[in-house]
């Protein structure tokens, strides 16, 4: 153990560091030097700073008075990474994207994923549970998300569908023997329910693409605006044969209501 003030010329400047270092690991271990150098044992060292003897130990072997940079463990010279504003605007972009979009065949995002691609584009390279750390804090959460089919949809005919809609209705209302409006519509339980997680702001549900499986039992019905009367059958397998027996079914049935 070097003897009662060893430090050469004096321990002026690692008392001056003591004060102005930022780093409170680094500020530990210029204590060690100090209280050495006072003459404390390192057993009387671990004590008063309350740490382990074995880290006394190892930085009054290691710890150079002379050279601070030998006071630094590898985690502070620029190993690891933090992810910049610009680092972060382009993940929240991301995020919000499909996987698809990048020219990817995965659906659906990960921390690990994210990590990997944000590094190809910006060069950072960052964990999986520093990703996530991120989307939290931007308020993101990863849950279900919501099927929808909205990509499929047309908005001209849509919109040209209610008006067609709304007239028959207006028909309806005015000559019900003339007209009934029933509406249609299919449904299905999968046998194998596919649920799938995102992320997504928190309060707010992304919308995915509903596509499921094969395998499962198929439900058609309808109810008559009118009066709200209901029409339901089950379907082993949903294909045009079985859709025509359905309909076929349903029109006996309306056929004799009005007999």
């Amino acid at each position: 153990m070097p003897a009662r003030n060893h430090l050469k010329p004096d321990p002026k400047k690692l008392q001056i560091t003591l004060k102005t270092e930022s780093n409170a690991d680094i500020r530990e271990r210029i204590l060690i030097l100090l209280l050495l150098n006072d003459g404390k044992t390192q057993q009387e060292i671990a004590e008063f700073i309350g740490c382990s003897q074995n880290k006394v130990c190892y930085w009054c072997v290691h710890g150079d008075p002379d050279d601070l940079e030998s006071l630094r463990d590898k985690r502070m010279s620029g190993n690891h990474q933090k992810a910049t504003d610009k680092y972060i605007d382009i993940l929240l972009e991301t995020i919000e994207k499909s996987p698809e979009e990048f020219g990817y065949e995965f659906g659906r995002w990960t921390t690990q994923r994210l990590a990997k691609y944000l590094e190809e584009k910006t060069g950072i390279q960052l964990s999986r549970s520093q990703v996530r750390r991120i989307l939290q804090r931007k308020k993101y959460a990863y849950f279900w998300t919501k099927y929808s089919l909205e990509a499929k949809k047309n908005a001209k005919k849509r919109e040209a569908f209610k008006e067609k809609i709304e007239a028959y209705i207006k028909i309806e209302k005015e000559s019900p023997e003339r007209l009934q409006v029933w509406f249609w519509d299919e449904s299905g339980f999968s046998l194998r329910v596919i649920r799938r997680k995102d992320w997504c702001k928190k309060e707010k549900r992304k919308r995915v693409r509903g596509d499921r499986r094969k395998g499962r039992v198929n439900v058609m019905g309808c109810m008559r605006h009118s009066d709200k009367k209901r029409f339901v059958d089950f379907l082993d397998t949903s294909n045009s044969n079985n859709f025509y027996k359905v309909l076929k079914s349903f029109y006996e049935e309306v056929i004799n209501e009005w007999v």
